[in-house]
């Protein structure tokens, strides 16, 4: 292989679906990118990619140098921002979008330690349920739960477990009684969150090989994640959150874990950002701040 051109071509062109994609990316021309495809697929002698007239669909081959050379290409990109950023470049300003109640009740508090250790840095917060597009909108990075993102996004993950929780008030639980099931659930007022008009009213459970989904209902639905909770708080009805967001109620007291034997579905948390360019080395900081907070409130 002649140079990392020819590889950035190739991930561009997988990523993309289409030279013509890529070249725009590369800021080059579909001939140019074209022919340094040509020349890649000469010097490995396979073919990468099986063309036709609408589409680029990669080889048996072309997947397996596709994940290799990503590696590649991010390592030395990575190296390239190390040996140029030193300790004093970690300043700037970040724009963060992030859900309302793990912005209010556990992120602020960290990146106030956060700014003391780096004051170089500014922050310009966005504490809402709405999953901000990174693409359209003044947001450097989106703290998400459990949400895919986009191919051309890079996800960088901050807690790979963390598994949504049945909890309610002592409260609540006293005049309703506990369920004894996750069928009981039926029987109970289930408060839900919404996203984009879309109700989570259907809970999903797993003990062992047993796997389950509950419809649920309640008197009470929220766009705004922190009202679910505080109707929880208020003995309202029975929430289903992740542990992270609820874990210092449940550790006060203010709520109680309810059918712990059986495990929710996981809401890892991931820092997303438009493209590698953006993991700047005061991204990488705060992402590694974030990591080492998340380990230690849950233990981990």
């Amino acid at each position: 292989m002649r140079n990392l051109q020819d590889l950035e071509t190739f991930v561009a062109t997988a990523e993309r679906g289409s030279l013509s994609a890529a070249a725009r990316l590369l800021e080059t021309s579909p001939a140019v990118a074209s022919a340094s495809l040509k020349r890649l697929e000469a010097d490995l002698g396979v073919a990468l990619f099986i063309r036709s007239t609408r589409s680029m669909r990669l080889t048996l081959a072309g997947e397996r140098l596709l994940g290799r050379s990503k590696a590649l290409l991010d390592g030395l990109r990575e190296a390239e921002d190390e040996v140029r950023a030193g300790q004093d470049a970690i300043e700037g300003q970040l724009q963060i979008s992030m859900p309302s109640d793990l912005g209010r009740h556990v992120v602020l508090p960290w990146l106030n330690d956060f700014q003391a250790r780096y004051p170089g840095v500014k922050l310009r917060l966005q504490l809402t349920d709405r999953l901000a597009n990174i693409y359209r909108e003044p947001v450097d990075i989106a703290l998400r739960f459990g949400v895919q993102p986009e191919s051309s996004m890079v996800a960088l993950p901050l807690l790979a477990e963390n598994r949504r929780v049945l909890c309610a008030s002592p409260a609540y639980l006293a005049r309703h009684g506990m369920p004894a099931s996750p069928r009981e659930l039926e029987q109970h007022n289930c408060l839900c969150f919404m996203l984009d008009e879309t109700v989570n009213d259907r809970w999903r459970f797993r003990k062992g090989d047993e796997e389950i989904e509950i419809l649920v209902q309640g008197d009470r639905v929220a766009d705004d994640s922190e009202i679910v909770k505080r109707w929880a708080l208020a003995g309202l009805g029975i929430c289903y959150r992740s542990r992270l967001d609820v874990h210092q109620d449940l550790a006060s007291g203010r709520l109680r874990l309810i059918l712990p034997e059986w495990e929710g579905v996981n809401a890892p948390l991931t820092m997303l950002v438009a493209n590698r360019k953006q993991v700047s080395p005061a991204v990488r900081v705060l992402r590694e701040f974030l990591v080492g907070r998340c380990k230690t409130l849950l233990g981990a």
